[in-house]
């Protein structure tokens, strides 16, 4: 809900602040005097485009601030604000500006934002409906929302959603392996002519490695041998470092009689000295043993991975993924002989997934047929009384062919109306004429105000050109509306004006050859004088007033 408005140098208006509250507020005025500016203002704030021709005269840049409630935990609204990081605690304050220069500034809660996300921010906070609107019920790409929101078969549509979701999924895994088979195919020849290679070179993970460290020992090998010779005779001919060993062991046993436990540690290393030593005498000497000088055998090494470079710059691989290469082959190859098998699987898993998704889609139709006769009846007995008891208004629904299919089901939706009983039905955008437009979107909102997301509406002269029970029943509907959203209303109808919970009045005033608009809230007799104005004309008599009187007592008979 709208709870206040500040506009600053729009056009004629230099200062306003405004409050409103819940219901019906309704504003009043001469012809000229300015609601349009409101009108304006309010647009700025949702994300219409501001134009510098909107700046008062003489002064640098304008400015509107409007304060709402803050959104609902859980609504689509308040998942946008957390989306963009925007905090909301209590209120929601939306502040846009707009020099001469053009360049403007947009804030909601002190944050600067782009005009994209400001309309995405305003068409859940304001609806506008007017002679010339174009936007909410009027576009026919809304009409399937508001009726799913009217249907409230919250059930059916995620259903719908989910199998959507599925059958793309499955048919995308369809599409894709048909794709690989068709490559495959392509490569077929190649593919089993590298296996075939590939399988002759008996590669394996690690080989390369392996392979270089036999080849650089093998090139190594003289010395080699040389360096474990003289480790050998280090530990055995030019010192026997096990005899040592052996006389250290003796002379601590020795010791070790005379102190019981003390040297235990000594004796224990000495230990293991010994054995560490002999094992590495005997590794040594079997390691000399092992070293082959070869010439042969260095010379195949070679040739080897000479080959396994080969191939791996065949296939633009290191060494090392050449196995990986080769499943990958055979894999492919696989696909191919084996292919057709596991692609009909897939046909069949993407068939049980479409047929899921007609069957939810199917049942959501059903559900959407049921509403729009629902909705159809209600509007149509809302026409009689607004003058309208020779129009028709339908919600048509078509079925889409297969390529209109998507998560939202099989269907178009479209609200159409009929003016005249021998007239074709048509868009309601495009058959109605303004005032008429304005009477079929109130006969609809008055229905769909419990399923609608929006906290405030506001209509442009939805009275144009209707007076006496057809004004009255437009007023009415008006304040039934307002029982559920916050609604304005500008009007040039007393009997529209005398429903209004709060009215407030736009005038225009000249002062040395400066001219001003001002709104202000009317008292209760400000209000009945307005309306016997309105009545009357310029000249307000008591006959006017009386009936004003009688015109607002009626609201509460």
């Amino acid at each position: 809900m709208l709870q206040s408005l500040s506009v600053r140098n729009v056009v004629l208006i230099d200062k306003l602040d405004l409050e409103f509250k819940k219901g019906l507020s309704v504003l009043t005025g001469e012809t000229g005097a300015g609601k349009s500016i409101l009108l304006d203002s309010l647009g700025m704030i949702t994300g219409n485009r501001a134009e510098t021709s909107l700046i008062r005269m003489g002064e640098d840049k304008l400015s509107v601030t409007a304060v709402f409630d803050e959104p609902e935990e859980h609504s689509e609204l308040q998942r946008i604000l957390n989306d963009n990081e925007i905090d909301c605690d209590g209120e929601l304050i939306i502040k846009r500006t707009l020099g001469q220069d053009g360049k403007g500034k947009i804030f909601i809660n002190d944050q600067a934002v782009s005009l994209k996300l400001l309309k995405e921010v305003g068409k859940y906070l304001v609806e506008v409906h007017g002679q010339f609107d174009n936007q909410g019920l009027l576009n026919p790409v809304n009409h399937m929302g508001v009726l799913d929101s009217y249907g409230g078969y919250e059930d059916k549509l995620a259903a719908t959603k989910q199998s959507w979701q599925e059958y793309k999924k499955a048919q995308k895994e369809r599409r894709e392996a048909e794709a690989n088979i068709i490559k495959a195919k392509e490569d077929e020849e190649n593919l089993r002519h590298w296996v075939k290679e590939l399988e002759a070179a008996q590669t394996y993970e690690g080989e390369e490695e392996e392979l270089s460290n036999r080849r650089a020992e093998l090139m190594n090998a003289e010395k080699i041998i040389e360096s474990l010779s003289y480790a050998y005779n280090a530990l055995t001919q030019n010192t026997d470092v096990q005899s040592a060993i052996r006389h250290a062991q003796s002379a601590m046993d020795k010791a070790a009689s005379h102190v019981e436990g003390k040297y235990d540690e000594i004796i224990a290393a000495l230990d293991r000295a010994l054995i560490e030593t002999s094992e590495a005498i005997n590794q040594i000497e079997a390691a000399s043993e092992n070293i082959s000088m070869n010439t042969n055998e260095l010379e195949n090494i070679e040739g080897r991975l000479f080959m396994l470079k080969g191939l791996a710059r065949k296939h633009q691989v290191s060494v090392s993924e050449l196995p990986q290469v080769l499943a990958d082959f055979q894999q492919k190859i696989g696909q191919i002989e084996f292919g057709e098998e596991g692609l009909e699987q897939l046909r069949k898993a993407e068939q049980k997934k479409r047929l899921q998704y007609i069957e939810n889609a199917n049942k959501l139709s059903q559900a959407r047929k049921a509403a729009a006769a629902k909705l159809d009846k209600c509007v149509m007995s809302e026409l009689p009384p607004l003058k309208m008891e020779k129009a028709n208004f339908v919600t048509e629904i078509k079925e889409v062919d297969e390529n209109g299919w998507s998560e939202t089901g099989i269907n178009e939706v479209m609200f159409t109306v009929a003016t005249n009983p021998n007239s074709p039905q048509g868009p309601i955008n495009k058959i109605a004429s303004g005032g008429e437009l304005a009477r079929f979107m109130l006969a609809l909102k008055v229905n769909l105000a419990n399923s609608s997301h929006i906290g405030t509406m506001i209509f442009d002269e939805v009275d144009a050109g209707v007076g006496g029970a057809t004004a009255q029943a437009v007023g009415e509907r008006l304040a039934r509306l307002a029982q559920q959203v916050q609604v304005m209303v500008v009007t040039h109808s007393p009997q529209v004006a005398s429903r209004g919970n709060n009215h407030f009045k736009v005038e225009k005033h000249t002062e040395n050859n400066v001219t001003t608009t001002t709104v202000r809230e009317l008292s209760a007799s400000e209000r009945q004088e307005e309306i016997a104005r309105m009545l009357a004309g310029d000249i307000i008599t008591d006959e006017a007033r009386a009936a004003a009187n009688v015109l607002i007592n009626s609201k509460s008979a």
